[in-house]
C-alpha cells in the first residue's frame, strides 16, 4: 500500500500490494494446521473444517487478488489525517450536478470495499437506468482500525468520535451538507451523526437500528407478528456472537493469532456466513476479498479493539431526531419499530426486503441503491 507523508492534506492512494506479502500469505496458506475437528463437523460450534478446508483451496489456486486488486484501484482512493488518525477514502464524484454527497459507512468486518458494487449506480444512476436527480457523490471511509486506516494511533476512537471524523472529512472535501448510509458497525457511526446533528447534515439511511426491549410491557403490546420472529432472532444471534464479547474485553489477546494466521482471520469472519446459518448470499470470492483486504492492511488489532472502546463509553441513551430511515433486509437483524421509534424520533422511510441478509450491499446492491435513492428523495420532498 502506497501513500506519501503524513499530513492533514489530502493525497492519492493506491493499494499495491508487495510480491513478497502475496508470497507469503500463499505460503501461511500452504502451511495451514486446522484444529481438530468437531464431533460433527458443521457450524453448530463455530467454522467448520470442512469450510475451511474448500476456502483455503480456493484462496490458493484459483482466488486471483492481482485482479481484485486492479478491480479496487479502479475507483479514485485517498487518505488523509483527521483529528491525528490516518484516515483512508473512496471518493467518486458523479458527473451528475448537484448531486447529494453522500457518506457509505461500512460493516464489521468488513471495509470500504463493502460498496464497490454500489458506486456505479449511486455516482451515475442515469447509466443504470436511473434519475439524474438521483446522483450522489459517494464518500466510503475505512473507519479507524479497519482497512487501510492503520494503524490506529491512540485510543478513544468510539463511534462517536468516528462520526465527528467523518463530518471533518467531509467539510474538508468542501461539501456544505451530506447524508450518511451505514450497516452494522456503519449504522452505529450513522446514528451518532444523527445525534451530532453536525451543520449541513442531512440524514441516514440505515439497515439496522439496534434498539432492544426496555422492560416497559406497553411496548410489548404494540408489537406485530413479525416482531415477535425478530425478537428470536436477536437472542439467536446474542447465542452465536461470541466475538462481541471477545473484542470487547481482549481484543489484543484475539488479535494475535488473527494478525499471524490467514485462516484464523478468514474463521473469526464467520458472520459474512450469517454463522452458517444457511442465510447468507455473499459469495466466497467476495468474502476471500474482505478478509485478504484485511490480513494485507494487519486490520485485526484496530477492528477488534473498536469494540473494546465503545464498551467503555459510559453515556446516558439519547434520542436521535434527525430524518432517518431504515431497511430491513429478511434474514438481517430485524430492527423493531416500536423500539426503534422509542431511540429514533424521526424515522421517515421505512422498508422491508424479502432478500438479503446483514451484508445486503454486497449481496442484494440494487436493493440497497434503491432504498437509498428513496430515502433521499423523500427529503427533498
Amino acid at each position: 500500500m502506497t501513500n506519501t507523508t503524513a499530513s492533514t492534506d489530502i493525497r492519492p492512494f493506491r493499494v499495491e500490494v508487495d510480491q513478497a506479502e502475496l508470497d507469503d500469505l500463499m505460503e501461511r496458506l500452504a502451511r495451514t494446521r486446522l484444529p481438530q475437528p468437531a464431533p460433527v463437523d458443521d457450524w453448530d460450534s463455530g467454522t467448520p473444517n470442512s469450510y475451511l478446508r474448500d476456502a483455503v483451496e480456493q484462496w490458493r489456486t484459483s482466488y486471483d487478488w492481482r485482479a481484485e486488486e486492479t478491480r479496487i484501484n479502479a475507483v479514485p482512493h485517498f487518505i488523509t489525517e483527521v483529528d491525528g488518525q490516518p484516515i483512508h477514502f473512496i471518493h467518486v464524484r458523479s458527473p451528475h450536478p448537484d448531486a447529494t454527497p453522500l457518506i457509505l459507512a461500512h460493516t464489521y468486518p468488513g471495509s470500504s470495499v463493502d460498496y464497490l458494487d454500489m458506486i456505479g449506480p449511486l455516482v451515475d444512476p442515469v447509466a443504470h437506468g436511473g434519475r439524474a436527480e438521483d446522483a450522489f457523490d459517494v464518500v466510503i471511509p475505512d473507519a479507524p482500525g479497519y482497512g487501510f486506516s492503520n494503524p490506529v494511533t491512540e485510543t478513544g476512537w468510539t463511534m462517536a468520535r468516528v462520526a465527528r471524523a467523518y463530518d471533518e472529512l467531509m467539510h474538508r472535501l468542501g461539501y456544505a451538507e451530506y447524508g450518511i448510509h451505514g450497516s452494522d458497525n456503519g449504522a452505529l457511526v450513522s446514528r451518532e451523526l444523527g445525534l451530532q446533528r453536525p451543520e449541513g447534515f442531512l440524514g441516514l439511511h440505515v439497515l439496522q437500528l439496534f434498539s432492544f426491549p426496555s422492560g416497559d410491557p406497553a411496548e410489548f403490546e404494540r408489537l406485530e407478528p413479525q416482531d415477535y420472529a425478530g425478537l428470536k432472532h436477536m437472542q439467536w444471534f446474542q447465542s452465536v456472537g461470541g466475538y462481541n464479547t471477545m473484542n470487547a474485553s481482549r481484543p489484543q489477546t484475539v488479535a494475535v493469532g488473527l494478525s499471524d494466521s490467514p485462516v484464523a482471520l478468514l474463521a473469526y469472519s464467520e458472520l459474512f456466513n450469517s454463522f452458517g446459518n444457511g442465510t447468507s448470499l455473499v459469495p466466497l470470492e467476495k468474502i476471500l476479498t474482505e478478509v485478504t483486504v484485511n490480513w494485507f492492511a494487519n486490520a485485526a488489532a484496530g477492528m477488534s479493539r473498536s469494540y473494546l472502546e465503545n464498551a467503555r463509553v459510559e453515556a446516558e441513551p439519547q434520542v436521535n431526531a434527525s430524518p432517518t430511515g431504515v431497511a430491513v433486509f429478511k434474514d438481517d437483524f430485524q430492527t423493531i419499530k416500536v423500539f426503534a421509534e422509542r431511540d429514533n424520533s424521526n424515522i421517515v422511510h421505512w422498508s422491508r426486503f424479502e432478500e438479503g441478509g446483514h451484508y445486503a450491499a454486497i449481496e442484494r446492491p440494487e436493493l440497497v441503491v434503491r432504498d437509498i435513492r428513496a430515502f433521499f428523495a423523500s427529503l427533498r420532498g
